[in-house]
This record gives structure tokens, C-alpha cells and sequence, in this order.
């Protein structure tokens, strides 16, 4: 495997170009190795994808590796399950951060959420931002668990609160991403946040079909089968 992108091939083919500048190449599975992970940093830099996301536990290893590259460290905190308290997240968020993380996924909290505890979300949403200390934040909805009105809702929670991205879902609850709620996300956020789609995005047709809807990165865990076609 080449150690840099064929620069070649990127520009011949201008739809490869696209999809490469929008993936999160992304491996959280529980029993992800270092040898997993490194051989997913190699992959990102041969692809010339935009990221990669990893579990917090590997960040720093990550960000060894792509030192240098132009592909960015995304990591995710809260997660899955969007249920530990304000103060794990935010310390998380510094955590990784100071670990070399350049994006934070961060997941809803979801019970709250549905509780109409709108307030509380927010300010949680707001305080792993300022935790994340200028770094990209994503705020993860899980849409599968989430009606058309609450997905509206909690993306417009998300931008109160100053987060950079609204992404659909972790791939570890139902469904993942969906071309409607894709739609319907870059809809109420407007064009200048990001949106990013995650979630049984396994192939190009099913990525373009994302970034048409409205979509601004993709997390897959199928970078090569998506650039290779």
C-alpha cells in the first residue's frame, strides 16, 4: 500500500476527489487493536480521506501516525449511549483533545432529550464545546430513536449551543443514516453547519446519495470500497 494518495488518480476522477474530502474512515469497534488502528491510519493516508474516527484510547497513536498527513483525528466521547453526566463528557473532551484530537463526536443526551429537558442538553452540548477548546464538535442525534419533529428540534438545540456538526447516528444503535433524515437535517441547520452521515454507508452510490441529500462528511467504516467503487 502507497504511504501517500495517488495524486493521479484523485484529480482524473473528480466524484473519487469528493467522496475522499467527506469521509471519517472509522473503526470504533470494542475490540479494535493498535495493530487495527495503524493499519486504518496507513489506509486514511493512502485514500487522502478527511479523517479518521477512533475510539479515545487511540487517539494519541492516531495522531502519531497522521502527523504531518493532512488527515485529521476525529474521536468520539459519551458514546455510545449519550448517558454519562456533563462532567465525564467535558473531561473527556479535554482529554482527547489534549491527546491530539482535531474533531470530537460527542453523543446527545438522549434521555434527557426526550424528556424535554431542552436547557439541560444544550448547556451540555455548550460546555463540551468550550471543553473541546476550539476544536470541531459533532453532536451525534441517533435519528433511528428519534421522530422527524425531534430531529428538528435537537438540531436546533445543537446550533444554539455552537456546535460545528449534526451527525445522524453512533452504527451502534438502530438504523443509521438515512437519506431523509439527512435532508431534513441540512434543512434546519442551514448551509453553514456541517452535517454528517454515519451509518451503513458501505458503498459510492449509497455515499453519493448522502452528500446529495445534504450531507457534509460521512462516517463509514467502508472508505476503500467507497473510493474504489
Amino acid at each position: 500500500m502507497s504511504p501517500v494518495p495517488d495524486e493521479t488518480m484523485v484529480e482524473s476522477d473528480p466524484v473519487r476527489k469528493r467522496l475522499a474530502a467527506a469521509i471519517d474512515s472509522t473503526l470504533l469497534r470494542p475490540e479494535a487493536r493498535p495493530e487495527d488502528v495503524a493499519a486504518l491510519c496507513r489506509e486514511a493516508i493512502a485514500l487522502g480521506v478527511a479523517a479518521v474516527c477512533v475510539n479515545p484510547e487511540y487517539v494519541d497513536l492516531s495522531a502519531r501516525m497522521l502527523q504531518g498527513s493532512g488527515v485529521k483525528v476525529a474521536t468520539v466521547v459519551g458514546f455510545p449511549l449519550g448517558a454519562t453526566t456533563t462532567a465525564v463528557k467535558v473531561y473527556e473532551a479535554r482529554q482527547v483533545v489534549e491527546a491530539g484530537a482535531d474533531e470530537v463526536d460527542m453523543v446527545l443526551a438522549l434521555g434527557r432529550f426526550k424528556a424535554g429537558e431542552d436547557a439541560r442538553v444544550e448547556d451540555e452540548i455548550r460546555a463540551v464545546v468550550e471543553g473541546a477548546g476550539g476544536r470541531t464538535v459533532k453532536v451525534i442525534l441517533e435519528t433511528g430513536l428519534l421522530a422527524p419533529d425531534e430531529i428538528r428540534r435537537a438540531c436546533l438545540l445543537v446550533k444554539s449551543a455552537g456546535a460545528h456538526f449534526v451527525k445522524t447516528s453512533t452504527g451502534f444503535g438502530p438504523g443509521g443514516a438515512r437519506v431523509e433524515d439527512v435532508s431534513l437535517m441540512r434543512e434546519t441547520v442551514g448551509p453553514e453547519m456541517g452535517v454528517k452521515a454515519s451509518g451503513g454507508i458501505r458503498d459510492r452510490a449509497a455515499a453519493l446519495r448522502m452528500l446529495e441529500a445534504g450531507a457534509s462528511r460521512l462516517g463509514t467504516s467502508s472508505a476503500r470500497a467507497i473510493l474504489e467503487g
